[in-house]
């Protein structure tokens, strides 16, 4: 993060996302000032409170793409959930407790990661140490050995594991087979049968019970080729060298201070003052969502994990309400607002062409797979994106996605051919795409159903 200068920020976010230098400057500065706060020395560094974002626009023009990127440019613990989902205490369905649940469940496996392929080479000579114990047992003795004959048997045993080491090296062992034990441990079993969104609770019943009731123990073996084995005995060794309280207490410190959380869909908790009868509870899971995104506590198996300084981007397309439509408190807590813009032509022409994900390289590469050469002129990219920014007009505004939809139009004949003799180059024009669209788009029927 030292060097994530915001302007370095917004030119990789520029590799991605088309447009939108507003939103991308917005989220930029919320994550430089995350490192900046980490600098300062004094107890002020607990008052610095994040940049809390919300992203008004319509669906398909980044919103998530923006998130989602800084997370991977950060290396931040990062997860995207959908407001919408959540409901209040005391109706069945997934309390907003639960995402911070499932974002330290994401760091914990990102950290373990990471620390395993720290000891990737001390487990490496383990599980080759385990391997050659299989290949060459210990040489037994017997009591009317003397301390010469198992000394000798102990040199010869010695030189054989360090001849088949060599094999072990260089592959001539491959086709061996040797008998690898796994070891089951049965914890109780408790199943909880419950509409109350129980199979949310992350308490774990079998270890919280694992010292009152027996556990069953019983080893497996399997036989494995040399190279599976070396393989399997590696991951085995890489668990054990990982220290289980470092990945707890790292993965902790990375939620606590870094960890990015995505609320989609925050348009549709929002209560329109307008609209009567059933609200499905919107205002109360506003009301469950304020402590955690002021600052609260929130219990989980790996320890309290305090939420004050993780960082919220909010987003929705605000069609049927409006931010002031959310709880005054929860819209303090969210003092960055960026309006996203809806897509144009030329836009679209850039997203087919110059992301490193665009769809035409995407396109290309699946082509390619079937050893077909697929090319776009220059004209036909400006039609396709005229049918897109049209189509977007004419029905719902899809943003970028409605580009997914056109594009499967025109290529779905040679996506079904493929492959075949016949096609060894394809070359898209203005009139291909003029040809298979335009039908489509003057079609207004037709044009609701296929695109």
């Amino acid at each position: 993060m030292k060097n994530l200068t915001p302007q370095k920020i917004v030119s990789e976010l520029d590799k991605y996302i088309i447009g939108q230098n507003k939103a991308k400057r917005a989220v930029a500065i919320a994550l430089r000032n995350r490192w900046r706060r980490q600098q300062v020395k004094s107890e002020l560094r607990e008052e610095i409170m994040p940049n809390n974002i919300i992203l008004i626009g319509p669906t398909g023009v980044g919103k998530t793409e923006i998130a989602r990127r800084i997370s991977n440019l950060a290396n931040a613990p990062f997860i995207k959930v959908e407001a919408s989902k959540f409901t209040e205490v005391g109706y069945v369905g997934r309390d907003v407790e639960s995402m911070i649940r499932e974002l330290m469940n994401i760091a914990i496996n990102d950290v373990r990661e990471e620390m395993s392929k720290k000891v990737q080479q001390s487990a490496t000579i383990r599980a080759r140490e385990r391997v050659l114990d299989k290949l060459i047992p210990p040489a037994p003795v017997i009591s009317s050995d003397s301390e010469e004959d198992i000394q000798e048997k102990n040199e010869r045993n010695k030189r054989l594991r360090e001849k088949f080491g060599k094999m072990l090296g260089s592959g001539k062992l491959n086709d061996r087979e040797i008998e690898v034990e796994q070891q089951l441990t049965k914890s109780p079993h408790i199943e909880v049968f419950s509409n109350t969104g129980m199979e949310n609770i992350d308490f774990q019943f079998g270890e919280m019970l694992s010292s009152m009731l027996p556990m069953a123990k019983n080893q497996k073996s399997k036989k494995l080729k040399v190279p599976e084995a070396l393989k399997y005995l590696k991951e085995i060794e890489a668990n054990r060298l990982v220290n289980k309280d470092k990945v707890i207490s790292e993965a902790k410190k990375r939620v606590e201070n870094d960890g990015i959380i995505f609320l989609d869909e925050i348009d549709k908790i929002a209560s329109d003052s307008s609209r009567h009868g059933a609200d499905v509870s919107r205002s109360g899971v506003q009301r469950d969502l304020l402590p955690i995104v002021e600052g609260s506590n929130v219990p989980t198996k790996y320890g309290i994990i305090d939420t004050s300084h993780i960082l919220f981007i909010a987003a929705g397309a605000f069609t049927m309400s409006k931010p002031s439509d959310l709880i005054p408190e929860l819209q303090g807590r969210f003092p960055i607002r960026e309006e996203l813009d809806s897509l144009t032509k030329e836009d679209f022409e850039k997203i087919l062409v110059f992301p490193k994900n665009s769809l035409t390289k995407q396109y290309s590469a699946l082509f390619k797979s079937e050893k077909v050469n697929l090319e776009f002129g220059e004209e036909a990219i400006s039609e396709i994106a005229r049918f897109t920014a049209d189509a977007n007009q004419k029905m719902e505004d899809i943003g970028a996605r409605r580009l997914h939809t056109v594009m499967n139009a025109l290529l779905e004949d040679f996506l079904f051919e493929m492959p075949s003799k016949k096609i060894k180059k394809v070359t898209i024009n203005r009139e291909n795409v003029v040809e298979k669209l335009d039908r489509i788009i003057k079609d207004e029927d037709l044009s609701k159903y296929i695109l």
